[in-house]
């Protein structure tokens, strides 16, 4: 165990004036200083904290209201997470952080490596650095004998730094932080003392006299044997200012619970009218309840019965911060959220969610056999949406376990392609209420109601609405495999676009006069390319110069699909997203500058375009002037260069400078490796709001489980689009942080948008 002479924290914010310490960053001070300035009256707004690194202690004066306690078994585990934003993700949202404290040597488990899981056992816990008199806690590291057909897959035969923690055959071994690690068996609980749980200054409630009284823990003692909490009690109920109090463990729970006939108390309709709100709601179900301030809103996490308690209760997981733990009920876990999401209340106080009425009558509703679904005409039903999250509502609503979309039986190509296309953006909305045929309008209405409108309300959808839509697409005769077999993205988006919502083509290309209409666009290159870590930019222009073609209109949502054969091959390592997609010196028509002297362009040479003297990237549009210059050259005499057709209204232009440029925002990529497809959106404007969303990221039970899906925020993948490309050449694909490896390594569609195209379409 290590030391307990210090008290830790976890920054939750960066402070302002201090460089290197950012939100994620473990701090730590004196036992005996932080009780001395807990007990003052009132208690410091500031602390002095040192920072927890390798190199040197400096004191610092940190507001107690950016950081939370953490106990010595968090501080040992997020120690060795080296990214500030990883380890504060996990703190907050628990769930790996309380399986990790349940793994022990011996455990089977898997470990995620190199973005697969290998099956192994773990044969040591602890450090691999010395403590130091800056980080009296370095981290524990799981060292793990991979097993198996995994054998051979590891780096190391236990030894690191030239010191052996276990000892194990050549490249078996492996060395990981506990967020890569997960246990193949069943969680344990394991029964043990609160004082474990409990830290000083934890809040508490405590039981006095039969009462409810909350408080902060100020000492925790051990009394002819029997364990006791120190306690400085709040105002109680006449406003009799509080004072210090010994309670008896057994008579504390950590955090305010709260208690029946509090002001946040359930109201729950009389007995006799509660049949109906109740019946059809299970596991997973969205529900309201009427708090004292209101109607909230959550998500059934789990159903059964509390200590002391005869009615069916339920563990809500709320949207919004309004609950009092984060799962757990007088020191017992019965499901994980996010702090101060859960709350405990009885079932006949839950009702369906009103905000989705047209769904909630069929919460129970299971997966149905194809022929039970529901072929009621809703074509002249009204039809409304939730808007796309915002980049505040992401942070708050989208991330964590359980969020996205749910997976089913190889839906993951459904999931992906939905999660990108509407959790975020607006650009194809259009198709929720384009009128459609009868036969049809109930897809249309399980994609918006079902599927769109929770996703972006609740940040969840079940994954039986999707075996839903799948169900109602096999009926309609578009595919006999679409509830069982996994598809590709965009043979699925046919489908809807095209064949059910007859949505007008997304793309015009306009090739020797003629324009084509499709959906996606598949990235073809020559053989004589010289790519090697290309843009989306480059090949886009690569491959529409090889095809001889042109937009014959800027599009408002552009598809593209990667060059890759199959699921298997892939042309290229990494491929670098371009965040903005310049399609100015891609449209037929239009006025385009000069590219060496910035006046109106006359010409255009497509045998120009890979002259290594020019940029790698846009077509070689020329002045005449410029053209002369640049043809006069010996190698280029052959060259044949084509007038480009100008709008009359641009003709003697003097100043073409000012010309606005057609662009394109990347919104989302579908990723695909080993079959299974993910995706990541670009929520926000910064350079970090990104997040990754996988349908099957974990799973809960065998055959009669459920898949657990997944989002979590990867502002690390901001940080490599800011790489030079000589840069993100040489970083290996093993060693890129968190799963920005999946980005670049395994993109398999890249989805843009153009935020004045859609006003119009």
């Amino acid at each position: 165990m290590a030391s307990t002479e210090y008290v830790y924290f976890i920054l939750t914010k960066k402070p302002e004036w201090i460089t290197f310490a950012k939100a994620g960053s473990i701090v730590y001070m004196p036992e005996n200083k932080y009780i001395s300035e807990m007990k003052k009256s009132p208690p410091p707004l500031k602390l002095r904290m040192c920072l927890m690194n390798y190199y040197s202690r400096i004191d610092y004066d940190l507001e107690a209201n950016d950081m939370e306690q953490l106990c010595v078994e968090e501080v040992e585990l997020l120690q060795a997470l080296p990214d500030d934003a990883e380890r504060l993700r996990c703190f907050r949202e628990r769930h790996d952080l309380q399986a990790a404290m349940q793994l022990a040597i011996g455990t089977e488990v898997t470990v995620e490596e190199a973005g697969k899981k290998l099956r192994g056992i773990i044969h040591y816990i602890g450090p691999i650095k010395k403590a130091s008199i800056s980080c009296p806690i370095p981290g524990y590291f799981f060292g793990i004998e991979l097993q198996g057909p995994d054998r051979g897959k590891g780096y190391c035969d236990g030894t690191y730094g030239g010191e052996r923690y276990f000892k194990c055959d050549k490249n078996c071994g492996v060395f990981t932080p506990f967020n890569r690690v997960s246990s193949l068996l069943p969680p344990v609980h394991k029964p043990s003392l609160q004082s474990e749980r409990l830290e000083l200054g934890d809040r508490v409630t405590c039981f006095i006299d039969d009462k409810f009284r909350y408080g902060m823990v100020l000492d925790l003692l051990e009394i002819g044997g029997q364990c006791f909490v120190q306690i400085s009690t709040d105002k109680d109920e006449s406003g009799k200012t509080g004072g210090e109090v010994r309670v008896p463990l057994e008579a504390v729970i950590k955090g305010e619970l709260i208690a029946e006939g509090e002001s946040m108390d359930v109201d729950t309709p009389p007995e006799a009218d509660t049949d109906y709100l109740y019946m059809g709601l299970s596991l997973n179900s969205m529900v309201e309840v009427t708090l004292g301030e209101g109607n909230t809103y959550g998500i059934i996490r789990w159903i059964g019965k509390l200590p002391d308690r005869s009615e069916t209760m339920v563990g809500l997981e709320l949207d919004e911060n309004k609950g009092v733990s984060d799962g757990t009920f007088k020191g017992q876990r019965y499901f994980k959220c996010p702090v101060k999401r859960a709350l405990f209340v009885k079932l006949s106080s839950c009702r369906p969610d009103s905000r989705f009425q047209s769904t909630s009558s069929n919460h129970n509703e299971k997966m149905q056999p194809e022929d039970t679904v529901d072929q009621t005409d809703h074509s002249t039903a009204e039809l409304q949406t939730v808007p796309p999250m915002s980049t505040e509502q992401v942070k708050q609503l989208l991330t964590g376990r359980m969020k996205g979309i749910q997976g089913h039986c190889n839906s993951c190509y459904m999931d992906a392609a939905l999660f990108s296309l509407f959790s975020c953006s607006s650009v194809l909305d259009s198709m929720l209420f384009k009128s459609t045929t009868p036969q049809d309008a109930p897809i249309q209405r399980t994609l918006l109601n079902d599927i769109v409108n929770p996703l972006r309300s609740n940040g969840f959808v079940e994954g039986r609405h999707i075996m839903k839509l799948r169900q109602q697409l096999q009926k309609h005769g578009y595919s006999q495999s679409f509830t069982t077999d996994e598809k590709d993205p965009e043979e699925f988006l046919s489908v809807i676009m095209h064949h059910i919502l007859a949505l007008d083509p997304l793309l015009k290309l306009s090739a020797a006069g003629k324009v084509q209409e499709s959906y996606c666009y598949q990235i073809f290159l020559d053989q004589n390319h010289r790519l090697v870590l290309p843009t989306v930019q480059q090949l886009l222009e690569h491959s529409f110069h090889s095809a001889g073609l042109k937009l014959a209109e800027v599009p408002s949502c552009l598809i593209l699909q990667m060059p890759r054969f199959g699921k298997k091959f892939k042309m290229f390592d990494k491929i670098i997203p371009s965040l903005e997609l310049d399609v100015t010196d891609l449209l037929s028509e239009g006025p385009q500058q000069c590219m060496l002297c910035g006046t109106l362009a006359q010409v255009e040479c497509v045998d120009c375009f890979k002259d290594p003297l020019f940029s790698p990237t846009g077509f070689k549009v020329f002045c005449e002037k410029c053209s002369e210059q640049v043809h006069s050259h010996p190698q280029r005499r052959s060259h044949k260069p084509a007038s480009l057709e100008i709008p009359k209204g641009y003709v003697g232009r003097k100043n073409p400078h000012t010309m606005i440029r057609d662009k394109m925002e990347l919104f989302a990529v579908l990723c695909i490796e080993t079959s299974h497809y993910v995706s990541f959106v670009k929520y926000g404007p910064n350079t970090e709001d990104w997040i990754f969303f996988d349908s099957m990221a974990d799973r809960q039970g065998e055959m009669d489980g459920y898949n657990i899906p997944e989002v979590q925020p990867c502002p690390e993948v901001g940080e490599y689009l800011e790489m030079s490309p000589s840069e993100l050449a040489n970083q290996a694909p093993r060693d890129m942080k968190g799963v920005a490896k999946r980005l670049f390594c395994d993109a398999y569609m890249y989805l843009y948008q153009s935020t004045t195209m859609c006003l119009y379409r």
